[in-house]
């Protein structure tokens, strides 16, 4: 055998009669904390609710805008008519001034007046001045312009007979005042920041006609509006119910389902905005179906195998009870100690494979390892163990530290189990060898024997669970290479089986088990 470590291989003792430790101890899991959420992800979101306050917000909100731009388009409205009605006024009167022996005057009949006066709501106000501003009729009182209010001068506006209008007040009451330059005098001198020669006609009428009018439209567009916002309300959130109402069939299919019914949902049947939905569901139904089947599996094998112990045990139980002579009773008890111990082990076994097999599904931390020191660790649990069986257990280093990423403590019940394998198998006075070494970029877990080897028929159907080679006449649950394997397949190594190239028997060919395992994060450093 090659170089092994001094401290693994001392002789077997003649303390072959101890107990064997167990070499595994399930872990406990760790109790379930609750996740403690923010505030704001206790509060339930209604789909409905926000899809109706993103529709009726913007609505709520343009109706007072919508209402304020209609009451100044009303008012412009109501504007027109009356702004016609005053230039034609203004129009009127402009015609009635003549210029006699040099001067304007103002040939108005009474009838005139009082038509132009006539008006059953609001007040009307009229006046003309003189191209100096001198009062030639009408009221005095009626303001004249600030300002020209537009570009075109007086005379061009004189000349085109235009007339302007501005808002004003009289009395303290506002008026609308339409007015006009009348053309007296083209040549005549300016006076009075005026072009000379130009006469003033201003026609006033206050606003209760105008205002009146436009509550009238204000009515006439707003009231329908009381009317058909309710009816607008009701269609959104019908429109909204029969839109989400897929959502509460599908709702109801999940809920009519059987219990154990993990079946995808036919992506058919529901809208296209929540295919993703369904699709992201069925996979976690197909995942969720894997770990029901897993764990119906492992409660079938379980229960299966806990048969043999437990009758064996209930039988040496009910044997000691009836026995009277007490070595029989300690034979008894001494077969019963045996098999709740090999009971113990299928559990502790049992519950590995599941742990491995759920490793997967729940997330396996991986981290950087040592290789070589974690299988140190592991082969001295088991010094004790192979004292008991005299074999001798031994350790080959590789020449450097052998980096990997993996979970230690799963890699150490990999080696544990394979440690437990071969010694099982492998006769008194045999060897069981453990070796790490590096094979180009990838490191090897190498475990060997003396034993009767496996044939190659064997080797595809041993990590199989509760598999046992027929004849060997070794006690075991059959869970130990399914383990293995479980493990491995998790840490991406390949396992080989080989016959032990060291051994040179025909009846003990011995096993060689060997793990590939992928290439290390790092290459060490020189100084470690």
């Amino acid at each position: 055998m090659n170089e092994r470590d001094a401290g693994l291989t001392d002789p077997p003792s003649s303390g072959a009669g101890q107990d064997t430790p167990a070499p595994f101890q399930p872990l406990q899991p760790a109790p379930y904390v609750p996740p403690n959420p923010e505030p704001d992800e206790n509060i339930r979101h209604s789909l409905f609710g926000e899809i109706l306050d993103w529709m009726l917000a913007p609505l709520l909100l343009l109706w007072p805008m919508s209402i304020a731009i209609t009451y100044l388009v009303a008012k412009s409205i109501a504007n027109q008519p009356f702004d016609d009605a005053l230039e034609d006024r203004v129009t009127v009167l402009s015609q009635q001034i003549r210029t006699v022996a040099g001067r304007p005057t103002v040939q108005l009949p009474g009838s005139a007046r009082d038509v132009l006066r006539a008006d059953d709501v609001d007040s009307v106000y009229f006046q003309i001045s003189g191209p100096d501003g001198a009062h030639l009729d009408g009221d005095r009182d009626l303001p004249r312009p600030r300002t020209v209010n537009s570009g075109m001068n007086a005379d061009e506006r004189a000349r085109n007979g235009s007339v302007a209008f501005r808002n004003d007040s009289i009395h303290g009451t506002p008026v609308r005042v339409a007015y006009s330059w009348v053309s007296l005098d083209p040549l005549g001198a300016r006076a009075n920041g005026l072009p000379a020669g130009l006469a003033l006609v201003q026609v006033a009428e206050t606003l209760d006609k105008r205002a009146h009018l436009a509550n009238e439209i204000i009515k006439g567009v707003i009231l329908p509006q009381f009317i058909i916002l309710p009816v607008i309300l009701a269609l959104v959130w019908f429109a909204l119910s029969r839109g989400l109402s897929p959502l509460a069939e599908l709702q109801e299919r999940i809920r009519a389902r059987p219990q154990d019914d993990l079946s995808p949902i036919d992506p058919r049947q529901v809208p296209e905005e929540i295919s993703p939905l369904v699709g992201s569901f069925n996979d976690m139904l197909e995942r969720l179906a894997q770990t029901v089947e897993m764990q119906k599996r492992f409660i079938a094998d379980a229960a299966h195998q806990m048969k043999t112990p437990l009758a064996g045990m209930r039988m040496q139980s009910e044997l000691a009870l009836r026995q009277v002579d007490p070595d029989e009773i300690h034979r008894s008890l001494e077969q019963l100690a045996k098999s709740s111990e090999s009971a113990t082990r299928l559990v502790n076994q049992l519950l590995a494979l599941a742990r491995a097999e759920n490793q997967p599904h729940t997330g396996l931390a991986f981290e950087e390892l040592d290789l070589a020191q974690l299988a140190r660790a592991t082969v001295q649990d088991w010094v004790q163990a192979s004292f008991s069986h005299r074999i001798d257990l031994g350790f080959e280093p590789a020449d450097a530290p052998l980096l990997i990423a993996g979970n230690a403590l799963m890699l150490r019940e990999l080696l544990s189990n394979l440690i437990d394998n071969a010694l099982r198998y492998t006769p008194q006075g045999g060897s069981v060898t453990v070796r790490v070494r590096r094979d180009g970029e990838h490191a090897l877990l190498e475990v060997e024997d003396t034993g009767p080897g496996i044939a190659p028929s064997e080797r595809a159907h041993v990590f199989e669970r509760f598999y046992r080679i027929l004849g060997s006449n070794v006690q075991g649950s059959g869970l130990g290479l399914a383990i293995v394997r479980e493990i491995a397949q998790q840490h991406g190594a390949e396992i080989d089986i080989f016959n032990n190239p060291r051994s040179h028997s025909n009846k003990y060919p011995g096993s060689l088990f060997r793990l590939t395992f992928p290439p290390p994060l790092r290459e060490p450093d020189d100084a470690e």
